[in-house]
């Protein structure tokens, strides 16, 4: 692959900035391999890979911190996981597949944009059935596109004011791990192997997510990369929904 050394250093820089807000990073590291042309059969289950290391990494470090809520985690999580299983079973057209992730991948964009500093002043109670049938949605999607579905659940929790900044970013961590597991189970059971490339790409992101979700948990909030990873997204989903109409 050309420039391989540029996307190294991208797929670092974009585990930093997902795990320092509670993030996985699925949709950024398949924003990327669509960037540099990784065939798509490969993208689903690398991107899933990489989501388990780096969403729990930043899950263990917001939950040091004291924001993690069990009690609202566990509906979207019970709802979720098995449909991410059925997700992961199905097998879509390249052209399809592209197109789902790439008007998904403005849901990134979206968050990273406009809901990078919300502040929820008063929570409400959240709602059990709504958050069942949410889980479950994005269960399903998070199967078949190969995403931990972060990047749609933190923007609901968000809006309907069930949690907070921090809080979102540690329940969204493990969610997208139960999530990227359960997917990329139902993925093995057709036959998937992994390559040496997916290891190295394990360890640059993991070494990302880390760092990440250290100084997102602690330190500092990253405004500019946030808007740099929110251009790189928009490049990528515009790229795959023009080429596969």
């Amino acid at each position: 692959m050309d420039f391989i050394y540029l996307f190294y250093i991208l797929l670092f820089l974009v585990a930093f900035l997902y795990a320092s807000v509670g993030h996985g990073g699925a949709s950024g590291y398949l924003a990327l391999m669509a960037i540099f042309s990784i065939a798509h059969d490969v993208m689903k289950p690398t991107a899933l890979l990489l989501n388990l290391f780096v969403s729990l990494t930043s899950f263990i470090q917001f939950y040091r911190g004291g924001y993690f809520r069990m009690k609202l985690f566990l509906p979207f999580a019970l709802a979720s996981v098995p449909f991410a299983f059925v997700g992961g079973l199905i097998s879509i057209e390249a052209a399809v597949y592209k197109q789902i992730l790439g008007w998904l991948l403005l849901l990134p964009v979206i968050r990273f944009l406009f809901f990078g500093n919300v502040r929820v002043a008063e929570q409400k109670s959240y709602s059990l059935p709504l958050a069942i049938l949410i889980g479950a949605v994005i269960g399903f999607l998070s199967g078949l596109i190969g995403i931990g579905g972060g990047i749609i659940l933190s923007p609901v929790l968000l809006l309907l004011r069930w949690a907070d900044m921090k809080q979102t970013a540690a329940i969204s961590a493990l969610f997208i791990f139960v999530n990227s597991l359960s997917g990329l189970a139902g993925q093995l059971t057709k036959g998937i192997h992994f390559t040496t490339d997916m290891y190295l790409y394990v360890i640059i992101a993991f070494a990302g997510g880390f760092a990440g979700a250290y100084f997102g948990a602690v330190k500092l909030k990253q405004v500019v990369l946030k808007y740099i990873l929110a251009t790189v997204l928009l490049v990528a989903a515009v790229k795959l929904i023009v080429t596969s109409i």
